[in-house]
Protein backbone atom coordinates (compact mmCIF):
# COMPACT_ATOMS: atom_id res chain seq x y z
CA UNK A 1 0.00 0.00 0.00
CA UNK A 2 1.15 3.56 -0.71
CA UNK A 3 1.57 5.52 2.48
CA UNK A 4 1.93 9.23 3.00
CA UNK A 5 4.67 10.82 5.02
CA UNK A 6 3.90 13.53 7.53
CA UNK A 7 5.44 16.05 5.11
CA UNK A 8 3.10 15.01 2.29
CA UNK A 9 0.15 15.02 4.72
CA UNK A 10 1.07 18.56 5.77
CA UNK A 11 1.29 19.63 2.12
CA UNK A 12 -2.03 18.03 1.28
CA UNK A 13 -3.72 19.64 4.28
CA UNK A 14 -2.25 23.01 3.29
CA UNK A 15 -3.66 22.85 -0.24
CA UNK A 16 -7.12 21.42 0.56
CA UNK A 17 -8.62 24.91 0.72
CA UNK A 18 -7.47 25.96 -2.76
CA UNK A 19 -9.94 26.08 -5.64
CA UNK A 20 -8.21 23.26 -7.51
CA UNK A 21 -8.88 20.82 -4.65
CA UNK A 22 -12.60 21.07 -5.40
CA UNK A 23 -12.48 20.68 -9.18
CA UNK A 24 -13.99 17.40 -10.37
CA UNK A 25 -11.43 16.86 -13.16
CA UNK A 26 -8.56 17.33 -10.71
CA UNK A 27 -10.17 15.11 -8.08
CA UNK A 28 -10.77 12.29 -10.54
CA UNK A 29 -7.25 12.60 -11.94
CA UNK A 30 -5.78 12.52 -8.42
CA UNK A 31 -7.97 9.57 -7.41
CA UNK A 32 -6.88 7.74 -10.55
CA UNK A 33 -3.19 8.44 -9.91
CA UNK A 34 -3.29 7.36 -6.28
CA UNK A 35 -5.44 4.33 -7.11
CA UNK A 36 -3.14 3.26 -9.94
CA UNK A 37 -0.07 3.62 -7.70
CA UNK A 38 -1.75 1.55 -4.99
CA UNK A 39 -2.87 -1.12 -7.47
CA UNK A 40 0.53 -1.27 -9.18
CA UNK A 41 2.19 -1.90 -5.82
CA UNK A 42 -0.29 -4.68 -4.98
CA UNK A 43 -0.03 -6.22 -8.47
CA UNK A 44 3.78 -6.06 -8.63
CA UNK A 45 4.36 -9.45 -6.91
CA UNK A 46 2.15 -11.01 -9.60
CA UNK A 47 4.15 -9.42 -12.43
CA UNK A 48 1.30 -7.13 -13.46
CA UNK A 49 0.54 -3.44 -13.59
CA UNK A 50 -2.83 -1.73 -13.88
CA UNK A 51 -2.82 -1.74 -17.68
CA UNK A 52 -1.78 -5.38 -18.07
CA UNK A 53 -4.23 -6.34 -15.31
CA UNK A 54 -7.01 -4.53 -17.19
CA UNK A 55 -6.24 -6.40 -20.41
CA UNK A 56 -6.03 -9.70 -18.53
CA UNK A 57 -9.33 -9.00 -16.75
CA UNK A 58 -11.19 -8.29 -19.99
CA UNK A 59 -9.53 -11.27 -21.68
CA UNK A 60 -10.76 -13.54 -18.89
CA UNK A 61 -14.26 -12.01 -18.88
CA UNK A 62 -15.72 -14.32 -21.51
CA UNK A 63 -16.44 -11.32 -23.76
CA UNK A 64 -13.69 -12.28 -26.27
CA UNK A 65 -12.65 -8.69 -27.02
CA UNK A 66 -10.65 -7.66 -30.04
CA UNK A 67 -7.57 -5.50 -29.56
CA UNK A 68 -9.54 -2.55 -30.98
CA UNK A 69 -12.31 -3.12 -28.41
CA UNK A 70 -9.74 -3.32 -25.62
CA UNK A 71 -8.25 -0.02 -26.76
CA UNK A 72 -11.67 1.64 -26.96
CA UNK A 73 -12.90 0.41 -23.58
CA UNK A 74 -9.63 1.18 -21.76
CA UNK A 75 -9.24 4.57 -23.50
CA UNK A 76 -5.82 3.61 -24.81
CA UNK A 77 -4.29 4.03 -28.24
CA UNK A 78 -4.34 0.71 -30.13
CA UNK A 79 -0.54 0.91 -30.34
CA UNK A 80 -0.48 0.67 -26.52
CA UNK A 81 -2.63 -2.47 -26.50
CA UNK A 82 -0.41 -4.50 -28.84
CA UNK A 83 2.60 -4.68 -26.49
CA UNK A 84 0.34 -5.40 -23.51
CA UNK A 85 -1.28 -8.34 -25.32
CA UNK A 86 2.13 -9.46 -26.64
CA UNK A 87 3.54 -9.48 -23.10
CA UNK A 88 0.59 -11.42 -21.67
CA UNK A 89 0.71 -13.84 -24.60
CA UNK A 90 4.45 -14.44 -24.11
CA UNK A 91 3.73 -15.26 -20.46
CA UNK A 92 1.07 -17.76 -21.54
CA UNK A 93 -1.74 -15.77 -19.93
CA UNK A 94 -3.76 -14.88 -23.04
CA UNK A 95 -4.00 -16.08 -26.59
CA UNK A 96 -5.15 -14.58 -29.84
CA UNK A 97 -7.94 -16.60 -31.47
CA UNK A 98 -9.81 -16.22 -34.74
CA UNK A 99 -12.92 -14.11 -34.24
CA UNK A 100 -15.92 -16.32 -35.05
CA UNK A 101 -17.74 -13.20 -36.35
CA UNK A 102 -14.87 -12.10 -38.63
CA UNK A 103 -12.03 -14.50 -39.40
CA UNK A 104 -9.81 -11.59 -40.45
CA UNK A 105 -9.90 -10.35 -36.87
CA UNK A 106 -8.52 -11.86 -33.66
CA UNK A 107 -10.08 -11.94 -30.22
CA UNK A 108 -8.08 -12.07 -27.01
CA UNK A 109 -8.91 -14.87 -24.58
CA UNK A 110 -7.47 -15.79 -21.22
CA UNK A 111 -5.73 -19.14 -20.89
CA UNK A 112 -6.19 -21.37 -17.83
CA UNK A 113 -2.98 -19.85 -16.38
CA UNK A 114 -4.35 -16.40 -17.19
CA UNK A 115 -7.61 -17.13 -15.38
CA UNK A 116 -5.71 -18.35 -12.32
CA UNK A 117 -3.48 -15.25 -12.23
CA UNK A 118 -6.50 -13.03 -12.80
CA UNK A 119 -8.23 -14.49 -9.73
CA UNK A 120 -5.14 -13.72 -7.61
CA UNK A 121 -4.83 -10.24 -9.09
CA UNK A 122 -8.52 -9.52 -8.52
CA UNK A 123 -8.11 -10.36 -4.84
CA UNK A 124 -5.19 -7.90 -4.70
CA UNK A 125 -7.13 -5.11 -6.42
CA UNK A 126 -10.14 -5.73 -4.17
CA UNK A 127 -7.83 -5.32 -1.17
CA UNK A 128 -6.60 -1.99 -2.56
CA UNK A 129 -10.15 -0.85 -3.23
CA UNK A 130 -11.11 -1.73 0.33
CA UNK A 131 -8.27 0.41 1.68
CA UNK A 132 -9.10 3.30 -0.64
CA UNK A 133 -12.77 3.30 0.30
CA UNK A 134 -12.48 2.47 4.00
CA UNK A 135 -13.92 5.86 5.01
CA UNK A 136 -17.13 5.21 3.05
CA UNK A 137 -19.92 2.94 4.20
CA UNK A 138 -21.18 0.25 1.77
CA UNK A 139 -24.05 2.42 0.50
CA UNK A 140 -21.68 5.33 -0.17
CA UNK A 141 -19.27 2.98 -1.94
CA UNK A 142 -22.05 1.77 -4.22
CA UNK A 143 -23.19 5.34 -4.90
CA UNK A 144 -19.61 6.33 -5.76
CA UNK A 145 -19.29 3.32 -8.08
CA UNK A 146 -22.55 4.24 -9.87
CA UNK A 147 -21.64 7.91 -10.20
CA UNK A 148 -18.15 7.17 -11.50
CA UNK A 149 -19.57 4.71 -14.04
CA UNK A 150 -21.99 7.38 -15.27
CA UNK A 151 -19.14 9.87 -15.66
CA UNK A 152 -16.64 7.38 -17.10
CA UNK A 153 -19.00 5.93 -19.71
CA UNK A 154 -20.87 9.09 -20.67
CA UNK A 155 -20.83 9.16 -24.50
Amino acid sequence: MVSRTSTSTDTIDRFLTCELAGEIEFLTARARATGAARANKLLEPLGLKVRSYSVLSLSCSGLAPTQRELADFLSLDPSQIVPLVDQLETLGLVERRADPQDRRSKVIAGTPAGHELYRKARRATAQGESVALDQLNPAEQETLRQLLARVAFNP
